[in-house]
């Protein structure tokens, strides 16, 4: 699990960021889950911080909609009610088809062999072994290349917040359904797109996996909320 020591060593604050970062790894990975208390003092003490700096990195958390504050109890990991992830998913869906289609747009078809290849029988031997945590890291790496060729920063900063408020429920849906080799198939079908310089097919394949993922995530929201 992600941790760092004596942040506060760093006294210009430039290890901040790497603490915001492993809090925010922490609830994306569900090692606290939804409406999990986030005690300050713990958390100072395992990051090595004061539980000023502590508290900036969870007011940045709740800024994002990862984290909220409850009465009497402090700040707990917020949880996102079906309806509000099921929204979530729609924008989701404008936004990385718009993202496909730019990367696609700016990039030459050979830029993006080397994730077809990613995709090919690596990410399906990790796939065949349920291997969730290898295929969420390569497709970490898919949307980090795609949002980089994008070459868009409003779309990449309106975007990140609806992917992390999402992350933990697909978690659950790969671990806890037969997601995974579907998911695996859709992204093989989006790079093609792109690897062909097809950019309307790539935006029109990725807006598809998104409502897939959507329609999934309502038929087991009852089993993963």
């Amino acid at each position: 699990m992600p941790d760092i020591a004596t942040l506060d060593a760093d006294p210009a604050g430039r290890a901040f960021p790497a603490m915001l970062a492993a809090l925010r790894e922490s609830i994306l990975i569900g090692e606290w889950p939804p409406g999990a208390p986030l005690r300050e003092q713990a958390l100072a003490e395992r990051f090595g911080v004061s539980r000023a700096r502590l508290r900036e990195a969870l007011a940045a958390l709740e800024q994002a909609g990862l984290v909220e504050r409850v009465a009497n109890r402090g700040a707990v990991v917020r949880r996102s009610s079906a309806a509000e992830l099921l929204q979530v998913f729609e924008v989701r869906e404008a936004l990385e088809g718009l993202a496909a289609r730019l990367a696609t747009q700016h990039c030459a078809p050979a830029a993006w062999q080397d994730l077809v290849a990613l995709f090919g029988a690596r990410t399906g031997a990790m796939v065949a072994a349920g291997d969730v945590a290898g295929y969420l890291r390569h497709l970490e790496t898919l949307r980090r290349r795609t949002l980089e060729a994008a070459a868009n920063p409003v779309l990449a900063a309106s975007l990140q917040p609806l992917l992390d408020r999402t992350s933990p429920v697909m978690r659950r849906l790969l671990l806890a359904t037969d997601r995974l080799q579907r998911a695996l198939d859709e992204h093989r079908a989006v790079l093609a797109a792109m690897a062909a310089g097809d950019a309307e097919g790539a935006e029109r394949l990725k807006r598809a996996q998104i409502r897939s993922a959507r329609q999934d995530f309502e038929r087991y929201s009852s089993f993963i909320l």
